[in-house]
């Protein structure tokens, strides 16, 4: 008789506590986090995992009932994980991944992900996946990162089914298959996950895996461009600049490159860079084309390297510098830009902005003709009928080494 009472007393104090578990989920769902977090503590303490792992987002999140401790966090997802609640295993994964209130631990972090992977936690086989795609704390497997992936995106997780497009893509893991990255793609975007859409939109753009449309395209840009996509926002710019599934539109063009500029796009700080300098959309403002050109050159933008370039030999929007001409030019050569190989080869041949030395400036013409530009073609006979014949083998043999180190360190 007193051990089945006391087991009663047992069942009834569980009962209790889960009970306290609940009232806190139904404050939490009301917006009474205060009294959430005192549900949730009373039934913490008394071993209720659920309820660990319920204050241990709160104090992971921070700003609703308590104040972020990452540490208090840690501590309470290690007492659910323990008990092998999933959602504590793979949040507590997340802060051994990311270093937040422990040390960070790469192989901790797989492990956790792990044991709430086999029990069927899309989320965590999404990070596991991700950790095997990177080689971050496991052995890098792209094959096994794939069948991470599958497992989540099943489940509908939008990240899985985003990454495991991206595999199809690349032929990661599995065989290239536009059509089958699409259908995955288009499973994440319907979820209203922004690099999916963009991504589908760039499968529309093009035509691979679906037929070419580019009035889809620009929708899909448009719903990744209103969540602060930039590069939706940039891509949808394009569109509008090229009329392409959109009205032509200037303004709305360079509406669109500012947001992304704004938040660091190189391509978008180009391409708004030259509206401003032809006047496109915007008043003309070579000071500003400048400006932005400048601020994608920095981040090794090959076409705003030359613009610039172009902008300094000309004196427009910068003062003229011949020096600074040569060298930005130079930045773009040696990243393949054909234009800023041919003017670089000018500047050789005449000794503006640098030493002139028409065997360099011959290197120069030749490797921008090797791309097709034709006024390089020109200038390259006029350079070989005034330099020796041992110059102009030395010219050659200069310009197939630089071929082989793909234009670096070259001249």
């Amino acid at each position: 008789m007193k051990k089945l009472l006391g087991a009663l007393i047992v069942m009834m104090s569980a009962t209790a506590w889960a009970s306290d578990y609940e009232d806190g989920v139904a404050a939490y769902n009301t917006g009474d986090y205060a009294t959430a977090a005192q549900f949730f503590k009373s039934a913490a303490e008394q071993g209720v995992a659920s309820a660990q792992h319920a204050l241990g987002y709160m104090y992971s999140t921070g700003g609703k009932g308590v104040l972020r401790d990452y540490v208090e966090a840690a501590r309470l997802y290690t007492l659910a994980a323990e008990q092998g609640n999933a959602k504590a295993q793979t949040n507590l994964g997340t802060l051994y991944y990311e270093g937040q209130g422990v040390s960070q631990d790469y192989e901790k972090a797989a492990r956790l992900y792990r044991a709430a992977a086999e029990q069927g936690l899309a989320s965590a086989q999404h990070n596991l996946g991700v950790m095997y795609d990177k080689g971050e704390g496991v052995t890098q497997d792209y094959v096994e990162a794939a069948r991470l992936y599958t497992l989540a995106a099943t489940q509908g997780d939008p990240r899985a089914q985003f990454n495991l497009g991206v595999m199809y893509v690349q032929g990661q893991g599995v065989q290239q298959n536009y059509v089958e990255a699409a259908r995955f793609y288009t499973l994440a975007a319907e979820q209203g996950h922004a690099a999916a859409q963009v991504s589908l939109g760039n499968l529309y753009y093009v035509g691979q895996g679906v037929s070419q449309d580019y009035e889809k395209a620009a929708r899909l840009y448009k719903l990744a461009a209103d969540q602060g996509d930039a590069s939706a926002q940039y891509n949808l710019g394009v569109m509008y600049r090229n009329g392409e599934g959109v009205p032509q539109d200037y303004a709305e063009a360079a509406r669109l490159y500012t947001l992304a500029a704004e938040q660091g796009n190189a391509k978008a700080q180009t391409n708004l860079g030259t509206l401003y300098a032809d006047g496109g959309g915007v008043p003309q403002d070579c000071a500003e084309a400048a400006r932005l050109y400048t601020l994608a050159a920095d981040q090794g933008d090959a076409s705003a390297q030359y613009n610039l370039g172009v902008m300094y030999r000309n004196g427009e929007g910068v003062p003229q510098n011949y020096v600074e001409a040569a060298r930005l030019y130079k930045q773009a050569a040696e990243q393949g830009h054909a234009r800023a190989q041919h003017n670089l080869g000018i500047m050789y041949n005449t000794g503006e902005g640098v030493q002139r030395d028409q065997v360099l400036a011959h290197m120069w013409f030749n490797l921008a003709t090797a791309q097709g530009n034709d006024a390089a073609k020109i200038d390259r006979e006029i350079v070989a009928e005034e330099i020796t014949p041992q110059e102009l083998a030395e010219a050659q043999r200069l310009a197939l080494e630089c071929l082989a180190r793909d234009y670096k360190s070259c001249g």
